[in-house]
């Protein structure tokens, strides 16, 4: 699972015609960690992986289709490399679950969360939806999840500012000069690129902070678009935007929150923070679906 010959990602690959275990893959977080100082113990959270091209059929030959959502606790050791779980979620493809879609439904639930708690050796949730399901599950929802953060390219004048630096510079990120004590903020300008491909990662990062320092909007611009050319995973990128925050800002309560573009199929977004409280409670929740950004 661990050995680098049996690494799918970046090399061509063979789709598989029947179910397929044996493709998981995964990766130990402990790495990049190291290589940044990172202590994970100063964050909690979760990844959130949704895969919109998942099908199987049933035994009368029936596909189903849906979005299935996966989550998992960034206490894990590992994590599962997104091209190998890509195959093996079309390895279901052809394969035939139960009678009726839901009996099948249930099987496929069951079989992959079981795989991939193995894989992970850490407790996987997961929740497929029908379409129907998708649509009763987004009524509900009251609000866009996101309406309170401010768009940071609305807040400065981005026409204005010169950008240069595309490797991480942590000392782009500067005081503010405002007396807020809070601020929630994002932008859709995150990019950076896969570790092993080169491949460009698009996404979008949510910041909530709350404290005596907090960063300057654009000096906080400045420094996600020097991301731009670093190579990591999501879930890598993820918690060095929080390890440089809370490392120079020391706030009291820090949540950041990466959705990245889908590719082949699925999206991963990662959530860190230091107090539960200021998550989201529809996008971690395991009986909605999440209420996409306009790029995913």
């Amino acid at each position: 699972m661990e050995n680098k010959s049996e690494f799918v990602l970046g090399k061509r690959t063979i789709y598989p015609e029947k179910y397929s275990p044996e493709l998981l893959f995964r990766i130990a977080r402990i790495v990049n960690r190291k290589i940044y100082g990172i202590d994970a113990g100063l964050f909690l959270g979760y990844d959130i992986w949704n895969a919109y091209e998942f099908s199987f059929l049933t035994l009368r030959g029936l596909p189903v289709v849906g979005i299935l959502k996966i989550k998992y606790s960034c206490t894990s050791e590992y994590i599962v490399e997104s091209k190998s779980l890509k195959l093996y979620l079309n390895s279901f493809n052809m394969s035939t679950y139960g009678k009726t879609p839901k009996e099948g439904i249930i099987e496929v639930e069951t079989k992959i969360q079981t795989d991939l708690q193995e894989l992970l050796e850490t407790v996987v949730e997961i929740n497929y939806f029908s379409e129907e399901e998708v649509i009763a599950s987004k009524e509900q929802f009251v609000t866009h999840e996101w309406n309170a953060y401010k768009k940071i390219e609305n807040i400065i004048d981005p026409e204005k500012i010169v950008i240069d630096q595309y490797t991480e510079k942590v000392e782009l990120l500067i005081p503010s000069s405002n007396n807020a004590s809070q601020l929630q903020m994002y932008t859709d300008l995150l990019r950076s690129k896969c570790k092993v491909t080169m491949q460009p990662d698009w996404g979008s990062v949510f910041i909530y902070m709350k404290g005596e320092i907090l960063p300057d909007e654009e000096s906080f611009l400045k420094y996600i678009v020097s991301l731009r050319d670093e190579q990591h995973f999501h879930e890598e990128i993820c918690e060095l935007i929080y390890h440089r925050l809370q490392s120079i800002f020391n706030p009291e309560k820090l949540m950041v929150t990466c959705l990245y573009t889908r590719r082949g199929g699925i999206d991963i977004c990662p959530v860190r923070t230091n107090d539960p409280s200021i998550e989201l409670p529809q996008f971690g929740n395991m009986n909605k679906v999440n209420t996409k950004r306009y790029r995913q």
